[in-house]
């Protein structure tokens, strides 16, 4: 089981003091959070990607991944999640293949459509097309991916011939993809198609929902021929607070979460706890929450959660991620019990590399004698290459 923690990046007043962090201030506290993550001993993190305020999660999540992957030896960088609908898929191929050679593997990405509308306007994309967006982009990118030149057609770009992306996947491995969704059968059934990774980031939904999503995604896994229904790779969002005491817990998240943009000023604190996987309380609380998920998925194989949100200052985010540390032995135990031998890992470059027969490094650079005809042409010249 992978465990791990996902910020979105947002800015927000601390509501017990009106203290707000810069953006710089912000953007350090990330990386610092994401350090922490591998001192503890967490298997993964993974950014956001926003381009508005009140948000610093990067707008190209890379440049993020690329620099932490300098400051970690483990940790897998990954996102949640990149926004396959307004971005290029051939930028994705590029840019995340090349953060892949930087941080030697640990990279793989968390594809969706987001969730904030404007985006599509700003980047000339129509939100009424997002699933068809989400399904032809990524198309694309699987090819890009795996052929050294592409001939390509789509309704939502321009056309691409004899196209490569460069540079070429670490050890001709593309980076992982998980498929991130809450709510749309769709990205599930793509994920299915492709044998990819279905994440459902559940943060915001009840069990029997986050169940159902799973489920349909784990049936179609078995139906496009990729195994057993149980070999399907599933992840899950998550979101919690620890004290000691869970009375502690309460007492101090609770103005956080009565002011929070995302799900202040609606349902109580008690009644979104019950509604969705929300756990405020003791870390014997959180660990059984989240080691009961397996009664309503199956087993599954990443687990992030969701900590520096809605205010918290770093100190608190720091001793949050200490307590889960010191629980963490048991939620690994725990997730392992029970677990059938034939159920898989979430796959990693080198579990990719081993499986594929592949000797890593020995990769030669195959376009070593191609000329290049492209540097230092003009739009007239073009019909005569």
């Amino acid at each position: 089981m992978q465990i791990g923690i996902f910020t979105i990046g947002d800015v927000t007043t601390d509501p017990t003091n009106g203290a707000i962090p810069s953006e710089h201030e912000r953007i350090k506290n990330t990386v610092a959070i994401a350090k922490k993550a591998e001192e503890i001993g967490l298997d993964v993190f993974a950014t956001g990607e926003h381009h508005n305020p009140p948000f610093v999660a990067p707008a190209n999540p890379p440049i993020l991944m690329a620099y932490l992957a300098a400051q970690t030896k483990n940790l897998i960088l990954s996102t949640a999640t990149t926004l396959i609908t307004t971005n290029d898929p051939v930028r994705i191929a590029e840019d995340y293949s090349f953060a892949q050679h930087l941080a030697d593997g640990r990279v793989d990405l968390m594809l969706g459509r987001g969730n904030t509308g404007p985006v599509y306007p700003w980047f000339g994309k129509d939100i009424r097309q997002g699933i068809n967006l989400a399904l032809e982009n990524y198309n694309l990118l699987h090819s890009l991916w795996r052929e050294d030149v592409v001939d390509w057609k789509g309704k939502f770009r321009t056309p691409l011939q004899g196209f490569t992306s460069t540079p070429r996947p670490l050890d001709e491995v593309p980076p992982f993809v998980w498929h991130g969704s809450i709510r749309s059968p769709e990205i599930a059934e793509q994920a299915a198609y492709y044998g990819d990774g279905f994440f459902h980031n559940n943060i915001f939904w009840n069990i029997e929902h986050t169940s159902q999503m799973v489920e349909l995604y784990r049936r179609r896994f078995e139906h496009y021929g990729h195994g057993p229904a149980s070999h399907a790779i599933v992840g899950l969002g998550g979101q919690f607070f620890m004290r000691k005491n869970s009375q502690d817990a309460v007492k101090e998240f609770r103005p956080y979460f009565d002011n929070a943009p995302v799900y202040g000023h609606g349902p109580t604190l008690e009644e979104f706890s019950s509604m969705t996987p929300l756990t405020v309380g003791s870390p014997q609380q959180v660990l059984e929450r989240y080691l009961g998920m397996v009664d309503h998925v199956g087993h599954y194989q990443r687990q992030l959660f969701l900590i520096d949100h809605a205010g918290l200052p770093l100190k608190t985010v720091l001793e949050q991620m200490d307590l889960l540390g010191e629980i963490l032995p048991e939620m690994r135990t725990g997730y392992a019990a029970g677990r059938p031998a034939d159920v898989p890992d979430a796959p990693t470059h080198a579990s990719m590399v081993a499986e594929r027969g592949i000797v890593a490094e020995a990769a030669q650079y195959r376009f070593g004698n191609q000329q290049d005809v492209w540097t230092g042409t003009s739009d007239r010249d073009q019909n005569e290459l």
